[in-house]
């Protein structure tokens, strides 16, 4: 054990053994990372945490819009080559220089480690990478690629010197959850964090972009609900995200506490399996299904007809939601203003499916990751889907379980969330629509085995479509057909909402929900 570590580990237990002071900030969240490296998964939650310490190369505003970070300005030289200026005179926390070279290795390290829910889907477009000075970068891409500066607001730096050693998928952990390769450029260092614990950080003096306010940051994962709830209230935390509906009022009513709401990127969505075999669907009598019912559109259609999105709103998630017409957010590009809000018709819906051949309906199993969507949801779904004579059998099981054997294709029916990180809605159908691809790394999350030709060519062509009004019509077009042929059933847009001491702080909040130490300021 290296004397760094040995050190490491006696200030984080001094800062969690003293009473809090008034330069240190306590930040309680319901889901923490899975690793100090940032490009081990493209989770928001990995994201979340690993902001405080490195830098993108480009950063996304609170309403996702693009802004500088690393880099100062990116312009295309062509169709294929992307130029960025970086940002002189950046330093690492460990005093080292911030230059090309970072950039470089940070793009070409990604595929080597990274984990589940791959980060590959921020580099895929890149060809290869040219160092023209410590400041200038340039980017050659595999065709056009308009879309590259929304990747690269996921694109994290890391130091080419301090992750040198560790920059495979058996050594990266090591390195960098224990401390020797967390040396960023961001505002806070890294001072201790193991898996579902506290992330302690410190405040970097020398950030580039103006130190910060708060000298310590804890971040402490706390996934119960009514214990994050329980802390805020006792003074044991600052600020807490994710405040579930049951405690909004008496957060509100609280004259020590203040409530920040905010409309999120978030969307809870119902998937389809698309295999011909598809493992969790029966008969009435138990019996299975000899083919896939769910390849039928008018199955489809049936479920999406039967799912009352008031209802979901209202009940499962006890008002902190509006009803989504598709998978992305009005402020995302790409959303199309055309799609109506799904109808609510069990009449259509029954008749559809007697159409498809199943009058009596069918069994099968729903799940869903019940510690990062609320509890109700997979249960409030079931309840509508029985009133075409669906039987589900609801499975929730924590987002530990669920990821890997999502990935594993285990499932025939599940609920999941997505947020389209990039302000873009090109990232969302990409990942999620397009047909699976290693090559390309297309459809790196459509892993139940959708194919469309109609929507890839839709998403191929806009993602290097460098007019930008016809990239918008080829997406909005993509969004309708995802609206008409139905792989995906969008449930509902979360509104977020956070919890505060109202003495103590003030909060900006963002629409892809993070919680950031950087948006948190001393009230005056």
């Amino acid at each position: 054990m290296s004397l760094k570590f040995i050190l490491r580990a006696a200030l984080a237990a001094t800062l969690l053994s003293s009473p809090a002071l008034a330069a240190d900030l306590v930040i309680a969240t319901k889901n923490g990372p899975a690793s100090m490296d940032p490009h081990f998964t493209a989770t928001a939650a990995n994201a979340e945490a690993t902001k405080h310490i490195f830098d993108t190369l480009l950063r996304s505003g609170n309403n996702l819009e693009i802004l500088p970070s690393l880099a100062t300005s990116w312009q295309p030289l062509d169709d294929t080559t992307w130029e960025f200026k970086l940002r002189e005179g950046v330093k690492f926390h460990d005093g080292s220089d911030f230059t090309a070279e970072d950039v470089k290795f940070s793009i070409e390290r990604i595929p080597n480690v990274t984990g589940p829910n791959p980060s590959t889907i921020y580099v895929r477009r890149v060809a290869g990478v040219e160092i023209i000075d410590d400041y200038t970068l340039r980017v050659k891409t595999n065709g056009p690629a308009p879309n590259l500066p929304n990747d690269f607001v996921r694109l994290f730096v890391v130091s080419h010197l301090a992750a040198a050693d560790y920059s495979t998928q058996d050594t990266s952990a090591e390195g960098f959850n224990m401390g020797m390769a967390t040396i960023g450029t961001g505002p806070y260092k890294f001072v201790s964090w193991a898996p579902t614990q506290d992330l302690l950080l410190e405040k970097f003096e020398g950030y580039w972009d103006g130190t910060q306010p708060w000298d310590r940051v804890v971040r402490k994962e706390i996934p119960n609900d009514a214990a994050r709830v329980a802390q805020l209230k006792a003074g044991q935390v600052d600020i807490i995200a994710k405040v579930p509906a049951t405690d909004l009022s008496s957060i509100e009513t609280d004259s020590a506490l203040q409530m920040i709401k905010s409309e999120s990127i978030y969307i809870p969505y119902l998937e389809f399996d698309f295999r011909e075999d598809s493992p969790q669907v029966w008969d009435n009598a138990g019996a299975k299904l000899e083919k896939n019912p769910f390849l039928d559109t008018r199955v489809r259609e049936a479920f999406d007809l039967a799912l009352d999105r008031e209802t979901i709103v209202d009940y499962a998630l006890e008002g902190m939601g509006v009803v989504s017409t598709q998978l992305v957010s009005p402020n995302i590009f790409g959303y199309n203003k055309d799609v109506a809000v799904p109808a609510f018709d069990l009449a259509k819906a029954t008749a559809l499916l007697a159409e498809a051949g199943y009058p009596d309906g069918f069994k099968v199993t729903l799940s869903y990751p019940n510690d990062r969507l609320p509890t109700e949801l997979g249960p409030t779904v079931a309840q509508l889907l029985a009133a075409i004579n669906i039987t589900v059998d609801v499975q929730g099981v924590p987002a530990a379980v669920f990821n890997p054997a999502k990935t594993r294709g285990e499932y025939s029916l599940y609920i999941a969330s997505w947020g389209t990180l990039t302000g873009e809605s090109n990232y969302m159908l990409s990942s999620l629509m397009h047909t699976n691809d290693p090559v390309t790394s297309l459809g790196a999350f459509n892993v139940r085995g959708y194919s469309n030709p109609t929507m890839d060519k839709l998403i191929e062509d806009a993602a290097i479509e460098m007019d930008e009004a016809k990239r918008l019509a080829l997406l909005e077009e993509a969004n309708m057909l995802v609206a008409t042929d139905r792989p995906d059933l969008p449930l509902a847009i979360n509104l977020s909402a956070w919890g505060a001491k109202a003495d103590k702080l003030t909060y900006n909040p963002r629409s892809d929900e993070d919680t950031l130490a950087m948006d948190v300021h001393p009230k005056q």
